[in-house]
Formats: structure tokens, C-alpha cells, sequence
């Protein structure tokens, strides 16, 4: 286990003011922060190296202890009541996250403790009727919201705004239930039982649907709300985004889940159907699309989603290898096999065996080791450089190119049979120019995100940057995009994205950016901002080449007078890739 990378997030859940500890494949804490010290009641040297079943003695472990066998579930949480050094009772949710090796073994467990008490009290001093608390419950930067006893909505703050992406004038008034899946307003969801029943409920995981129609993860606890005779009037609830913590476990657990895959257009749901199909099959996937049209995510899910979504995916970039080192890169070599070879190298085919191998830019390939990739397709067997034994391996191959490959075969740049072994299943990504009506739910997607990424509060974004978005072509497709949004909020200090956050060439027409003059003939490297226009001068020469070029590479660098690792660096560099 890596044990600094989750030390690093104890040290993020300091920040946060919220308890984390690891727990080893023995049972024992090997670290924990602060925080959690202060939740347990205990010094440090009586929690770190002991067992956590004695650390929390007299309370129910989870149903499934990670360390005991493989969850179905990649998240388990539940409420505890520790007592403090006052004996008073404190309400905690615990959450564990399974901690896996390369073979899918549980090495330990990262766990989280937040305490309740912060908005417990005042939510037990609230009155339906209070003013002065609604507007205290304004500024929390907790969702909230409160519905009467026939579910409809009767107060909802800006911080569950900024969540939801909904101004609260355009809800209040309608059914709780319109934002909800079904999971968190079924008849036995907490809220309903909370104005059924009187009870409470906490914890509750769901998706509030945004405004745009995207699935926001959430967590929400519920109270029933009571005027002063006692009577049962109402529902409170607490949401919160659990974005970040989605983010955290997906970086934890190195896998991607289908709905990472953002659309509603007709075609993006068309190639959703076709994922889910072919994922489960062996057959060797081919993935066309414009350059960032998102080619490697949708890679990564159809490994996630196969039967080897638990053994390596290994990701070759075929272009960003030089000519003279793909064999032994992707092949690997054995000892002596060329000067400086002093040991045996495994390559990229082996690293991927009993997994699956993304081959990305496979128009790149020379043809001089097209034949020895065709055999690997055919046998799944290879010769090492510089081996006389032959090495077979089990893998799943799925390719990826931003070229024609059948203009490739008629140019006899890339070999006919090769061709017909990789396009047995093709899937085509169209460009964001072809699917303008994901756009707004992109956007949203993307910048929730990337805040939740930054440890940014939710953050909206104005209408007039949206529409600025909307009307923007995107050359660089879903990666130019993410850029974008990136730029915006580094600048953006505020909750809201405005147009004066978004990187100037969004505001240029696609094409050649001048220079700016200043008047005498001179030009000038900085427009009237201050901003640099040299980059983007260089990146409209490249891709004009590129362009010349029908976007051959080869052709491309010689025209450049560089090799092909350096155009392939300058194109990462202008996002082009």
C-alpha cells in the first residue's frame, strides 16, 4: 500500500475538519489525523498500531468488513454516537472505502469520520415559522430545503441553488419529488417518513437531478418539522454534494463507471447501447473520432466494463514514440539484444497480459511492425526483440485513431489485413459540432467537476459566459472544453463564472489570431488585456500544417524539420491531440 498518498488525504480531511484514518490488512491503524483523535476521545498512541475493532469497542462493524472479503459496493458509510469527554453524544457518519492491490486483493481501508454537531443543534432549535432561521440557513454552505405536509417546496437556500444549478423561485411551489431519483422519494425515502411517521432519517445516497438534466451524487438527512402545538407541518432536509468524495473514490479505486460518459443526444445514446454490448464481449474494439473527442475515457469504460475490469489496462500512445523504440517498447527486449540492452525488459503487450491494451493513434504505427502486431492479433503471440522464444499473452486489444484508416490502406500506408482485424467492432465519437445538444449538460458536468477537483465550492456559471460556450465552435472538442473551463476557474475568485473569466480565444473567431498594433505598424505580442497572443499565433501555424497535411504527422514534423515526439509534444501543448 502507498501509504503517502493517503496520508496526504488525511491531511485534506484535516483541512476539511474531518476525521480520517488507514487501516492496514491486519486491522490495524497505521495512521489517522487530528480530527479523528478529537472524534474518538483518544490520544494518538492509543489508536495508531491497534486493532480498529478495539479503537471502536461496543460499535457494530459493517455488514461486509472490507478486509473479511471483496464488496460489491465500492463505499459503505453508517451513523455511530461517540461520547465525548463530557460524556455528551456526538452523531458520526463513518465511511470506509476498500483499499485494493493490482490482483484485486483488500490491502486495508481508508476510513472517514464527520461529525453532525456543527448543524445538528440548530436544526433542533428550527420553528417552521422562524424567519430569522431561514435566513441564517441562507448562508450555510450546506443544502437546504423544506417541503409542507402535501411535499411541496417551501424554502430552499443558495447553497442547494448552487448545487442543484436551479434558482429557487422556479421550485418553490412544486413537488420535492421533481428533483429526485427514485431512490430518495420513493413512499420509503427518509422525507416521506419523516412527515409520515415523525422520524428521522440520515444518510440517505441518491442523484438530485441539475438543472441542465445531469445526476448529481448527494447525500441528504431528513427531520420532521413541528410548529409549536407540536403538530407535524413539514420536512427539513441537509444536502450535500458528494461530488468530491465520488472523485476521491474513483482516484482511490483507479476505475471508471459508464455514466462517466456524458450525453442525451441521439447519437451519444446510440454508442451508450453499443458499449454496453460490446463491453462484455472479447471482440477487438476500433475507435474513431476527431482529436479530444474523448477516445481514451471511452476505452477506459469498456475495460471497466468487461469481465477484465480487474486486471492492468495498459494505454500506449503510438505517436509519442519515436520510430526507432516502438518495437522494444511495445514489445519489450531481452538481454544483449542491442548495445546498452543489459537486461530483459518486459513491453507494453506483456504488462497488459490477462488485461486489456489500448493502442491510441494506431495510424502511427510503421509499417515495418504492423505484421508483427497483426500476429499478436492473430496467435496473441509475439517474439521479444532479440528473443528466439516465442511469448504468449492474454489481452483484449482496443485501438483508437483520428484518421481515416481505410484512406491509410488505398495510400499503402497501413496494412489492408491489419485493418480488417482491428475494425471488427467500430465505434465512431462524433465531434462536439455533431452533438451541440449535450453541450449545457457538458458544461455543468465538467465545471462540478473540476471545482469539487480544485476544493472550490459548488460554482455556477452566468448567462452570458453560457451563451459565449454555447456559440464557441471547440476544435479541440471535450478536452478543449475542459481547458477552458479549467482557465475560467483558476481566474474566477467568486461563485460564479462570468464572460470576463474565459480564456480570450473564445471570444475570436476560429481561424489565424493577429497580432495586436499599436498604432504606429508595430505589432505587438499582447492585446489590449495584456494577454499574451503568441501561443495562440504558434498554435494557428501548427494547426494549419496539421491541416495542409490532412493531419499526417510524419508529414507534418518534416515539413517542421522536427521528429515526431516533438510535434507530438507541441500538439499536447495547443491541445490538438
Amino acid at each position: 500500500m502507498n501509504i503517502k498518498i493517503y496520508q496526504q488525504m488525511l491531511l485534506i480531511l484535516e483541512y476539511l475538519n474531518i476525521g480520517g484514518l488507514i487501516v492496514d490488512s491486519d486491522r490495524r491503524v497505521a495512521d489517522l489525523n487530528q480530527n479523528a483523535e478529537a472524534l474518538l476521545g483518544l490520544e494518538k498512541s492509543e489508536i495508531k498500531g491497534h486493532n480498529c475493532r478495539e479503537v471502536f469497542c461496543g460499535l457494530p462493524c459493517f455488514s461486509s468488513c472490507p478486509l473479511k472479503g471483496v464488496w460489491n459496493d465500492t463505499i459503505k458509510d453508517m451513523d455511530v454516537e461517540f461520547l465525548d469527554e463530557h460524556r455528551q453524544k456526538h452523531r458520526v457518519t463513518r465511511i470506509a472505502a476498500p483499499l485494493y492491490s493490482e490482483q484485486g486483493t483488500p490491502l486495508g481501508c481508508f476510513m472517514v469520520l464527520q461529525d453532525h454537531f456543527p448543524y445538528s443543534e440548530l436544526v433542533s432549535r428550527i420553528h417552521y415559522e422562524e424567519q430569522s432561521l431561514k435566513i441564517i440557513l441562507d448562508s450555510l454552505n450546506m443544502g437546504v430545503f423544506t417541503v409542507n405536509r402535501n411535499g411541496l417546496l417551501t424554502f430552499f437556500n443558495r447553497a442547494a441553488e448552487k448545487i442543484s444549478g436551479y434558482n429557487r423561485m422556479n421550485l418553490l411551489g412544486k413537488e420535492w419529488s421533481i428533483l429526485f431519483n427514485q431512490k430518495l422519494c420513493s413512499d420509503k425515502s427518509g422525507l416521506n417518513q419523516a412527515m409520515k411517521n415523525g422520524t428521522s432519517a440520515t444518510g440517505e445516497s441518491g442523484y438530485m437531478f441539475g438543472s441542465q438534466g445531469e445526476n448529481i451524487p448527494v447525500n441528504v438527512d431528513y427531520i420532521p418539522l413541528m410548529n409549536d402545538h407540536g403538530q407535524l407541518v413539514g420536512g427539513f432536509a441537509t444536502l450535500q454534494d458528494m461530488t468530491l468524495a465520488r472523485e476521491l473514490d474513483k482516484a482511490i479505486t483507479e476505475r471508471y463507471k459508464f455514466h462517466d460518459m456524458i450525453g442525451k443526444s441521439p447519437v451519444m445514446q446510440k454508442i451508450f447501447d453499443m458499449v454496453k454490448v460490446v463491453a462484455k464481449t472479447e471482440s477487438t474494439v476500433l475507435v474513431q473520432g476527431d482529436t479530444g473527442t474523448g477516445k481514451d475515457l471511452l476505452a477506459k469504460v469498456i475495460h471497466s466494463e468487461s469481465s477484465r475490469r480487474d486486471r492492468p489496462f495498459v494505454k500506449v500512445n503510438c505517436a509519442a514514440i519515436p520510430d526507432n523504440l516502438m518495437e522494444s517498447e511495445i514489445f519489450g527486449y531481452v538481454k544483449g539484444a542491442f548495445t546498452g540492452a543489459d537486461r530483459d525488459k518486459p513491453g507494453r503487450f506483456s504488462e497488459a497480459d490477462t488485461g486489456t491494451i489500448f493502442l491510441d493513434e494506431i495510424g502511427e504505427i510503421p509499417l515495418s511492425l504492423q505484421a508483427k502486431l497483426l500476429r499478436v492479433l492473430e496467435d496473441k503471440a509475439f517474439y521479444p526483440l532479440g528473443s528466439s522464444y516465442l511469448k504468449k499473452v492474454d489481452i483484449r486489444i482496443i485501438s483508437a485513431t483520428n484518421r481515416r484508416l481505410e484512406q491509410l490502406v488505398q495510400e499503402r500506408k497501413f496494412r489492408e489485413d491489419l485493418f480488417y482485424r482491428l475494425n471488427v467492432f467500430r465505434i465512431e465519437l462524433p465531434s462536439i459540432n455533431d452533438r451541440k445538444a449535450d453541450l449545457p449538460l457538458l458544461i455543468r458536468h465538467i465545471l462540478r467537476n473540476q471545482a469539487a477537483a480544485m476544493k472550490k465550492e459548488p460554482v455556477s456559471i452566468s448567462e452570458e459566459a453560457m451563451k459565449q460556450l454555447l456559440n464557441y465552435p471547440y476544435p479541440g472538442n471535450i478536452r478543449e472544453l475542459e481547458n477552458i473551463i479549467e482557465h475560467a476557474l483558476i481566474v474566477c475568485q467568486d461563485n460564479v463564472v462570468m464572460s470576463k473569466h474565459l480564456p480570450l480565444h473564445v471570444f475570436r473567431e476560429p481561424g489565424p489570431y493577429p497580432l495586436a498594433g499599436n498604432g504606429d505598424g508595430n505589432n505587438l505580442t499582447r492585446d489590449s488585456a495584456g494577454l499574451d497572443l503568441s501561443t495562440w499565433t504558434d498554435r494557428e501555424a501548427l494547426l494549419d500544417k496539421l491541416r495542409y497535411n490532412n493531419w499526417h504527422r510524419g508529414k507534418t514534423a518534416l515539413d517542421l524539420n522536427i521528429d515526431r515526439s516533438t510535434l507530438w509534444r507541441r500538439m499536447k501543448k495547443h491541445n490538438l491531440l
